[in-house]
């Protein structure tokens, strides 16, 4: 779909301007409002039920919440299904396995896979099918996304083993942040050497810090 008449063009558009990766920032979003939907709506749909109950619940990432919840009664009846099952595995001294995926997690993905092939969809350049209004959006985008921190290690990982084809500006622009920060973490390592405490204190401050960078960038997180 064209990126001009997309709805994610400006719920992305809007995750550059926050920091951290901008997909990880649209996942955790959208996964949250997800699963405050589904506790609200769905808690006495059947199917969901049954789903959720194969999962064995939510997974430890995505219950971490639950306890502080508005509503106690849809966290009971899911937790109490997840219970039952546990306490008949007990009693029979049988290992435990769920059947499926937390349903956050499964959505999660399917998040992932949409804005990242959304934003492959932005091209290096307008060709002849492009009207102007697509190409300027293309552009805006573009540029949006250029002055974000990217795409965490994770997420550029996933993105080139599930698009056909990544645009060059993406990949290059990739390529020369990662290589930026390989070079930052080298000078803060060489600079933390006894003797050096005068070049390491001229360093700046997002320099000074960049472990922090270099651990969010690689775990992934807004």
């Amino acid at each position: 779909m064209p990126v001009s008449r997309h709805v994610n063009f400006v719920a992305l558009e809007k995750a550059c301007g926050k920091p951290g990766c901008p997909i990880c920032t649209l996942t955790a979003e959208r996964a949250e409002r997800y699963l405050d939907n589904l506790l609200f709506e769905h808690v006495s749909d059947r199917g969901f039920r049954a789903a959720h109950r194969a999962s064995g619940g939510f997974c430890p990432e995505h219950s971490r919440g639950l306890e502080s919840y508005r509503d106690g009664l849809a966290v009971a009846i899911l937790g109490r299904d997840i219970l039952e099952d546990r306490i008949e595995s007990f009693r029979k001294n049988k290992p435990w396995k769920p059947k499926a995926r937390c349903p956050i997690c499964v959505e999660r993905d399917r998040i992932d896979s949409e804005f990242l092939s959304f934003l492959a969809e932005t091209g290096d350049g307008a060709s002849s099918a492009d009207s102007s209004e697509e190409h300027q959006a293309s552009a805006e985008l573009r540029a949006a996304f250029e002055a974000s921190e990217g795409l965490c290690a994770p997420h550029y990982r996933l993105l080139l083993d599930t698009v056909r084809r990544v645009p060059r500006w993406l990949r290059e622009f990739h390529e020369r942040r990662f290589d930026e920060l390989l070079k930052r973490t080298s000078a803060f390592i060489e600079l933390s050497a006894y003797g050096r405490q005068a070049e390491f204190a001229a360093l700046s401050e997002a320099d000074r810090s960049v472990w922090k960078e270099l651990a969010r960038k690689l775990r992934g997180g807004s």
